[in-house]
Parts: structure tokens; C-alpha cells; sequence
């Protein structure tokens, strides 16, 4: 760990929602003129789109159906780890992306001067930006361990954030989200979700019994079935239950005077209103931003 380079991790599955901790982190970061270096989870995958493909049908073709963006054969868990020590003792590291889309090939392809990166492949290794003020990674593996190789990436991690839905409310928002974004079937989401739980159980999960603080969305109304529901419950319609690892270093009068309707179900969790994340993020996060920034200019 760090206080002069200090490494953020925003951690949980796909669909889980870290994408509404990363504006929140990004709102803090313009109000507070804070310099972040990004990194996102996607470009530490191991393999391309077309090279996942295929590597998977082997898979299958060899009798394991659960070959998954999940585990160790399909991700750079030791460049993981190196990233964010790297970033730690000398506030560089190297980065790269994964495309996504055309629009994304259009910006990569004008930065490094290319004309062949298109959706689905990665761009060159390059340095991050110099005297970023902190690095701040976005994905499925920022507090991830490996004990068979070796690997640790969270005792590099000054602050971790974990973002876990309900595992049937996680199911819904990503069969939703892969039907609208990328055309898939409720069908074709089920199987990769099947696919998936081995590594799931064993490389996502374990994470957030380390993370420093916890956001999980909890729908009040019927998940039971989350394969055939017809919408995704909105922010209206569930709790967030926040969890902080060390509960003496949280202001909870502040936090339950700043947060309406929210309450403490536990001595270290609050529970607050889904509508009211976004707003309670910021709440919660903008003091520990403060402070971090403050440790690492003394």
C-alpha cells in the first residue's frame, strides 16, 4: 500500500452495477480537481474477443463447460497485481483498452496512429499519464488472489470497493443488460452464467470479505425467479445495505443525518434507500477521498 501513490479498486461481477461507483468516483475526482489515472477491468482479460471464442469451444470440446471470463486462463492476474505495485512505489504502470465498439475503434485507432483496431481486440501497452494523483481501476479482479500462483492484487490496494446486488437481482440486470446491449438470449445469458459460477464462486466472490466498503442493492420486490422477469426492479423499489470493514473510522451520525430515510442495521452496516445510492456514494466517499489526498501531500 501507498499514501503518496495511493491505488483505488472498484470491484464486482458483471452487470453488478460498478459502473454507478465509477461516476460517482469521477464526480468526486472534478470537484475535488483530483488527477486519476483509469485502468479498466476489461483490458486485463488475457484473451481477445475471436481468441475467447475459440478458446472456450476448446474447452467444451475437452469436456469443461466452465471456461469463463471469470477465471485465471482468461485474465492477466499477475499484470494485475504488477499494475497496481508498479503504481504503488513509483506512480507509473503501464495500461491499454479493450474496444468495445466502433465508436471506441474511431478514438484508439486516432490516438496511437492505427487503422486496424476494430470491437473485441485490445490496444498497444502504453504508460499511464504522468503525476497522476492516484490510479483507479474499474472491474472484476481489483482485490483478486490466486494462492496456486501465487498472486495478491489487494495488499497493493488502498481502498477497495465492493459492488454486489443480491445474487437473483445481479442475474436479472445482466440478462437485461446483455439482451438490450449485445442482442443475446435470456437462454444464452442463463448458459454463461452457468458457466461462470465455478470461477464466480472461487475468484469473484472471496473478494469482498476484503474490501473496504461494501454497496449491495437489494430489491423489495419478487426476484425469486430472476429468468423470467420482465424488467429489472428499479432504484425505487430496493435498499442498499452498506458495509464498512472498519466501522471506527465512519462518521455514522454525519452519514444517517446526510442520507434521508437511511438506517443502521448492524454496527457496521447502514441500510439506505436504492433512489438515494448515487447521492450516498458521494456522501460517503468524499471525506475518505479528502483524507487519502491529505495523507499523501504530507
Amino acid at each position: 500500500m501507498s499514501c503518496k501513490h495511493p491505488v483505488i479498486a472498484v470491484t464486482g461481477s458483471s452487470g453488478a452495477g460498478t459502473t454507478t461507483v465509477k461516476r460517482a468516483f469521477e464526480n468526486i475526482f472534478r470537484r475535488e480537481k483530483i488527477s486519476a489515472a483509469i485502468i479498466e477491468g476489461d483490458s486485463l482479460h488475457s484473451l481477445d474477443r475471436m481468441a475467447f471464442r475459440e478458446a472456450s469451444a476448446k474447452a467444451a470440446l475437452e469436456g469443461n463447460n466452465s471456461f469463463s471470463h471469470f477465471g485465471p486462463e482468461a485474465n492477466h492476474f499477475d499484470k494485475i497485481e504488477d499494475m497496481f505495485k508498479s503504481y504503488g512505489e513509483t506512480g507509473m504502470c503501464k495500461r491499454r483498452y479493450y474496444v468495445h465498439s466502433d465508436s471506441e475503434a474511431k478514438e484508439h485507432n486516432a490516438h496511437f496512429g492505427l487503422t486496424d483496431l476494430k470491437p473485441g481486440v485490445f490496444t498497444p501497452w502504453e504508460d499511464i499519464e504522468a503525476d497522476s494523483d492516484l490510479l483507479f481501476y474499474e472491474g472484476l479482479h481489483g482485490m483478486v488472489k490466486d494462492e496456486s500462483r501465487g498472486i495478491d492484487a489487494s495488499r497493493y490496494v488502498d481502498l477497495a470497493i465492493g459492488v454486489v446486488p443480491v445474487v437473483n437481482l445481479e442475474w436479472i440486470q445482466k440478462i437485461h443488460r446483455d439482451k438490450a446491449e449485445r442482442g443475446y438470449s435470456a437462454e444464452a445469458t442463463v448458459d454463461t452464467i452457468m458457466r461462470r459460477m465455478p470461477d464466480y464462486i472461487k475468484f469473484i466472490t472471496p473478494q469482498f470479505t476484503h474490501t473496504d466498503i461494501n454497496f449491495q442493492r437489494v430489491a423489495t420486490v419478487d426476484t425469486s425467479n430472476p429468468f423470467i422477469a420482465r424488467d429489472i426492479p428499479t432504484p425505487d423499489e430496493s435498499f442498499v445495505v452498506v458495509r464498512f470493514r472498519d466501522p471506527k473510522k465512519v462518521d455514522f451520525p454525519y452519514l444517517l443525518a446526510m442520507i434521508p430515510n437511511s438506517f443502521m442495521s448492524r454496527a457496521n452496516t447502514l441500510v439506505i434507500p436504492g433512489g438515494k445510492m448515487s447521492h450516498a456514494m458521494e456522501v460517503i466517499l468524499s471525506p475518505v477521498m479528502h483524507d487519502m489526498i491529505a495523507n499523501k501531500k504530507n
